[in-house]
């Protein structure tokens, strides 16, 4: 099959590779013009045959400016992809808008980072069946072997929202994972905190593919003496505790870990500046000077 891919970063590029050994055509455009197949959007839709389908790999910023790019050259049949994190509520207005022209839209929550290329994709698919099975060749390429890795999730939107929670499940995992390496890390009695979490990655019930990547880690920082604990959100995290407070879903661990990662952007917290002088002023207590 025959497939245009606007974005060939981290994922997108590694996407590329595996649809091409699994023998589909993949025409790539990226502003790196060493790794792009083309030089334009318009340059990119003469290279397909219609119907055509464009899968759109960019950063949220700029991703509505690219497919609204890809509108103008393409038309009637043609199909365009979001893979990015794209924000859900955005997905319904693109389809919109591009059903005017005729032209289909799927949002895809692509999951596998940068080992995707090797292990496959997890695809959380948005859309409509029709779509969907005209693009399963494409999916099935993408996607790990066996039963598991693809979903259609429901219509426009649901391909992005499960990709959504997934985020969100994700970082309540991590945090549990380093909050266990820290209190280890500060025990008397555990000398080898490395091994326990080795030790872990067969035969127990948290044994995980993070897991896996943190014993990685480990292997080459055994106390992460060479990182920062500052910590970067995407954004979908945020999202999924906005969905939680609309709907009113208590979720306890997904927000703490969220709020978490602003604390560790944090050099000396403000709040426990002020937690501290409420302590001396009721109570006479000891503090720190800075």
């Amino acid at each position: 099959m025959q497939l245009g891919l606007v974005g060939l970063g981290r994922m997108g590029g590694n996407m590329r590779e595996r649809l091409r050994s699994a023998g589909h055509e993949v025409v790539g455009l990226d502003h790196n013009a060493q790794i792009s197949d083309v030089t334009t959007v318009a340059g990119l839709a003469e290279k397909l045959e219609s119907p055509r389908v464009v899968w759109v790999m960019v950063p949220a910023g700029v991703t509505d400016a690219t497919i609204d790019e890809l509108a103008e050259v393409l038309g009637e049949g043609d199909i365009i992809i979001d893979g990015g994190n794209s924000r859900f509520s955005d997905d319904a207005p693109r389809a919109e808008r591009l059903n005017k022209r005729g032209i289909g839209y799927l949002d895809v929550g692509v999951s596998g980072g940068v080992w995707g290329r090797q292990n496959g994709y997890g695809l959380m698919v948005g859309g409509a069946q029709e779509h969907v099975d005209r693009l399963m060749p494409i999916f099935n390429a993408l996607k790990p072997e066996g039963e598991f890795g693809f979903v259609h999730a429901g219509p426009v939107g649901a391909g992005h929202y499960s990709k959504m929670v997934h985020n969100g499940i994700e970082y309540g995992l991590m945090h549990a994972y380093a909050e266990g390496y820290e209190l280890m890390a500060a025990s008397e009695l555990v000398t080898n905190v490395p091994g326990v979490i080795k030790s872990w990655r067969e035969g127990t019930v948290v044994r995980s593919w993070l897991l896996d990547l943190l014993d990685r880690a480990l292997d080459e920082d055994p106390e992460l003496a060479d990182l920062s604990g500052y910590t970067e959100d995407t954004g979908e995290g945020r999202w999924t505790v906005d969905e939680a407070v609309r709907l009113a879903v208590p979720l306890n661990v997904i927000t703490a870990s969220l709020f978490a990662r602003f604390a560790s952007r944090q050099d000396d917290s403000p709040a426990m500046k002020a937690v501290s002088a409420l302590r001396q002023q009721f109570g006479g207590h000891a503090v720190h000077k800075s």
